[in-house]
């Protein structure tokens, strides 16, 4: 039986034992009375593991690592912080794999910290801005905890709660951490015009967070009839939504409904899902699904990298040796691209790191970190044009790479690419 405990009195060492591995909310789904608690208690509980997805809040810092493990599948958001400080341990794997891991029990899940939407006139709660892998770990776990915060806007997708146990609730009333649009320049207003003349009405999206996909849906307004089917929604999807361009009408699955995992969005957007019924927030099993993606006509995955060589291969996880991207669902959607029926895989990235001192076109991947292999590229765009490069030979794929270079990186690269076709 469900037990309500308070917010101020909360004692997570009488629940948490020494060697559970906790799975946390990610991103604006953090719950905070519960991960401040955890962090705070930690001597008391003694050392246990943390799983964590992306973080915006200030949580984690690396002098919590004395008695807490922390485990993720990238350093994204403030996870840099724990990964420069090598106290991050990325376990790299596939969105669509965590499931996976977590019912086998190779990845184990003791503990949830979770949050939720009060419940509705029905009496159901729902989980809020966030529906993804926890619901795995929440059928695995000995403890789920969660923080229902009033603020939390009740969302559709979550008859799976029906069938979860919840142990303890912690009730709260407390603002919802907001991820807002990043700043569209020149540079990302030139790559989102390029990748604009790919995706055409009806096409159904998949977008990360970012200047550049914020500034390619921006590009999308006079579009008609797109549809979302996402791991992720933020404030330029809702935007599209609230204007009648991205409806999901033509959608071979979900018809009419914007389907993601979860919302990194600002408060307004927050607003606008609360009780709407044409957004459907869904587990990894079904946005990461490749036979769900590959039913979906006109699939658009729009990606980014850190760098790409000049065959296409993808690294979107390190820049040197530091560890600052994910594996995450890239290669799921990539792939899913590639098997919908008019559908397209976009990897968009400006030409160089900033002041135009690095090219982000390479010759080879000196990491040897590959995110997404050459097989399975197809569009790559940079704010110099765009590179087709499905069904190119390795020699074609390597002009068209350079043409999409920074001119001033062209020579150099050119060079390379001579020399690695004369040693084929």
């Amino acid at each position: 039986m469900m037990q309500e405990l308070s917010a101020a009195t909360l004692d997570l060492s009488r629940i948490i034992r020494p060697g559970d591995t906790i799975f946390v909310g990610q991103g604006t789904a953090e719950a905070l009375t519960l991960t401040e608690a955890l962090a705070a208690q930690r001597a008391q509980i003694g050392g246990v593991k943390v799983f964590l997805g992306p973080t915006f809040s200030n949580t984690w810092q690396p002098e919590h690592a004395d008695y807490l493990t922390f485990l993720s599948y990238g350093a994204l958001g403030n996870n840099q912080r724990l990964a420069k400080a090598g106290l991050l341990n990325v376990i790299p794997s596939h969105m669509s794999q965590l499931p996976q891991l977590i019912d086998s029990g190779t990845l184990p899940a003791d503990v949830v910290l979770i949050q939720l939407s009060p419940p509705n006139a029905r009496g159901e709660y729902s989980f809020g801005i966030a529906n993804d892998y926890l619901t795995d770990a929440m059928g695995r776990a000995r403890v789920v905890i969660a923080e229902v915060n009033e603020q939390i806007p009740w969302t559709h997708g979550s008859d799976l709660l029906k069938e979860l146990r919840i142990d303890y609730l912690v009730r709260t009333s407390r603002p919802l951490l907001e991820l807002k649009g990043a700043t569209i320049g020149v540079t990302e207003q030139r790559i989102a015009a390029h990748a604009a003349e790919f995706i055409g009405d009806r096409a159904v999206l998949q977008t990360g967070i970012g200047a550049i996909p914020d500034a390619i849906l921006s590009a999308l307004r006079a579009r008609r009839d797109l549809g979302v089917h996402s791991g992720l929604i933020g404030d330029c999807v809702i935007d599209l939504i609230e204007r009648g361009v991205m409806n999901g009408a033509r959608k071979n699955i979900d018809c009419g409904l914007a389907v993601g995992g979860v919302v990194f969005a600002s408060e307004s957007s927050y607003r606008f899902l609360h009780e709407n019924p044409r957004v459907l927030l869904q587990s990894v099993r079904h946005t990461h699904n490749l036979q769900v993606i590959a039913a979906l006509d006109n699939f658009i995955a729009i990606n980014s990298a850190i760098e790409v060589d000049l065959t296409g291969q993808v690294n979107a996880e390190m820049a040197g040796a530091n560890y600052i991207g994910a594996v995450g669902g890239q290669l799921d959607f990539v792939r899913g691209a590639w098997a919908s029926r008019g559908g397209r895989s976009i990897i968009a990235l400006p030409a160089t790191t900033k002041n135009d001192s690095i090219s982000r076109i390479v010759a080879r991947i000196d990491s040897g970190n590959v995110t997404t292999p050459r097989s399975d590229a197809d569009l790559i765009v940079t704010e110099w044009g765009a590179a087709e490069l499905r069904g190119q030979t390795l020699a074609e794929r390597m002009r068209r790479m350079v043409a999409i270079a920074h001119p001033d990186f062209r020579e150099g690269l050119e060079r390379e690419a001579y020399a690695q076709i004369k040693n084929a």
